[in-house]
């Protein structure tokens, strides 16, 4: 017996037939009109990947031009000196800052108002009496209040806008008290004070005694007089933030230099290079085979010369500016494979000397900047318009539609398995029973002709 090219043996063997293999080898057939749909669906999820890396990379280019396009980034970043360090510190100088010289002549420091209590032997000894600080009155019959460390813990608690702490050293222990706020502003008013350990009063002598007065520091900027609560001084020099550092030398004058940020445009400018390269890179990768033989996933895909045309066309688009006009100036250079090499001593010299036409080549209407950042933006995966978004979205439904067919398709061969299962498990019953038919038949042959079929039995 036989079927679709499948021998089952003798058929009076008794031995049937193996029924799972049977119908996998019916099914093999049909099954095999899925293996076109996996092996495109397999080259869809390669392409995706590579699409993926794509997005990221021409994502991280559009960050990178960003810096260069955008009028806050870095070519706004400004950058300052001080001609001496020891009494003035630069601490930054911001995109609001314009680059020129400023002079700066110190005064006097900030001081923050702080007084001291005299000493008694222990901050746990207990303590009678009160004290009252910024017009509150701590007693020392209140709970936990008895001791110093409980008087500074109450102190805190108050929210009155000083901080209390208890200072130990080899004459004893102190209650100190600083003000919340710098400068003149923040001077503590006058302590009263109560406060005894056993015979010992506790006052609070206050400055210059003890403690320091609150002060303003006070400077002259390019001739004006200035006043500032804290030796941070922010607003003196628009944009520029700078800390006092020493008052003692009264009248020396310091040379406060801000600066466009250079550095970090060159920074930035080779950023972009390396993003620029990245990509082009990963468009040559695709565009050939591997050394090995095999086919990129985008080998002949339009999408490659799409970013590759408009990518090359764009880094030769745009307007010039002033005496700027095209990224040669800035030492940029295009090589064989379309990756770009930059000469930084190039690039600090246009910096130098015309950094306004180069700010303006990256940042102007239609500029090169501009342009460039117009055609990464409409090739990467933005919605709705990006060639790679764009892309994605193809292949998504593309995949969603042969996974539909895959899924219908193992549903047909699963309800087909079921049934032939069934069909040949009760064929294979009937090979196996026929020698027992058969044996039957003889006897019931023999019984009537007396004819022994199995004289031997």
């Amino acid at each position: 017996m036989g079927t679709v090219g499948l021998s089952f043996g003798s058929a009076t063997s008794g031995q049937g037939f193996d029924v799972a293999t049977t119908v996998t080898a019916i099914q093999a057939s049909e099954q095999a009109i899925e293996t076109p749909w996996n092996n495109q669906l397999t080259a869809l999820q390669a392409q995706d990947t590579v699409f993926s890396g794509l997005g990221t990379d021409l994502g991280s280019l559009t960050t990178a031009l960003q810096s260069l396009t955008d009028f806050n980034g870095v070519f706004a970043e400004k950058q300052g000196s001080s001609s001496n360090t020891d009494l003035l510190s630069l601490t930054s100088a911001g995109s609001s800052a314009v680059a020129g010289s400023h002079t700066v002549t110190i005064t006097q420091l900030a001081q923050t108002s702080s007084d001291v209590s005299t000493a008694i032997s222990s901050a746990s000894d207990t303590l009678t009496g009160t004290v009252t600080i910024q017009g509150k009155v701590f007693d020392t019959a209140t709970s936990g209040s008895n001791t110093l460390t409980g008087l500074a813990a109450a102190i805190n608690s108050a929210a009155i806008g000083v901080t209390a702490s208890v200072i130990t050293d080899s004459s004893g222990s102190r209650l100190s008290l600083v003000s919340g706020t710098s400068g003149a502003a923040g001077q503590l008013a006058t302590i009263t004070s109560t406060l005894a350990d056993g015979g010992t009063s506790i006052t609070f002598p206050g400055p210059p005694s003890s403690g320091q007065q609150g002060q303003d520091a006070r400077i002259t900027v390019d001739g004006v007089q200035v006043t500032s609560p804290s030796n941070t001084v922010t607003g003196a020099i628009p944009g520029v933030t700078f800390q006092l550092l020493s008052s003692a030398s009264p009248g020396t004058q310091v040379q406060v230099q801000v600066t466009d940020n250079t550095t970090d445009i060159g920074t930035a400018v080779s950023n972009f290079v390396s993003a620029y390269n990245t990509v082009v890179k990963d468009i040559n990768t695709e565009a050939t085979n591997s050394s090995t033989g095999t086919a990129p996933a985008l080998l002949g895909s339009p999408i490659l010369a799409q970013l590759q045309s408009q990518l090359t066309g764009a880094l030769f688009g745009g307007a010039a500016s002033g005496s700027i006009n095209n990224f040669g100036q800035l030492g940029i250079s295009m090589n064989n494979d379309g990756t770009l090499t930059l000469d930084s001593s190039t690039l600090t010299s246009a910096l130098s000397s015309n950094l306004s036409d180069v700010t303006g080549f990256f940042q102007s209407s239609g500029s090169f900047g501009q342009t460039l950042s117009t055609a990464v933006n409409n090739l990467g995966t933005q919605a709705p318009n990006g060639a790679i978004y764009l892309a994605q979205q193809q292949n998504a439904a593309q995949e969603k539609a042969l996974n539909a067919d895959i899924t219908n398709e193992n549903s047909l061969l699963s309800e087909q398995k079921t049934q032939l299962t069934d069909e040949l498990n009760t064929a294979n019953q009937i090979l196996q029973s026929i020698p027992s038919q058969l044996s039957q038949v003889n006897e019931i042959y023999s019984a009537v002709t007396g004819y022994n079929q199995n004289p031997n039995g």
